[in-house]
C-alpha cells in the first residue's frame, strides 16, 4: 500500500482532472461506432479513474458517475 500527501488544491485539481476523463470516456461509451473491444478497455479504464475519484470526491459527486453494470439489471429489464 502507498501513501499521498496532497493539498486541498490539489485535491480539486485532481478531481477536475479525473472528472473530465471520466467524462469523455462516457461520451465516447454512446458512440455507435466505436467497435466493441475498445469500449470493453475504455470501461476498464474508467473503474479505474472512477476508484480514484472516490478517493478524493464528496458522496454526492461519486453518485453522479455512478455507472450501472449490465449485470445489476433487474430481471425483466431490458
Amino acid at each position: 500500500m502507498l501513501g499521498l500527501l496532497i493539498n486541498d488544491k490539489e485535491i480539486k485539481e485532481m478531481e477536475y482532472l479525473l472528472k473530465r476523463e471520466m467524462d469523455e470516456i462516457l461520451f465516447d461509451l454512446g458512440d455507435d461506432r466505436i467497435d466493441h473491444i475498445v469500449k470493453r478497455a475504455m470501461e476498464e479504464r474508467y473503474k479505474v479513474l472512477f476508484s480514484l475519484f472516490r478517493r478524493v470526491a464528496s458522496p454526492g459527486e461519486c453518485m453522479r458517475y455512478i455507472r450501472k453494470d449490465k449485470s445489476n439489471k433487474i430481471k425483466g429489464q431490458r
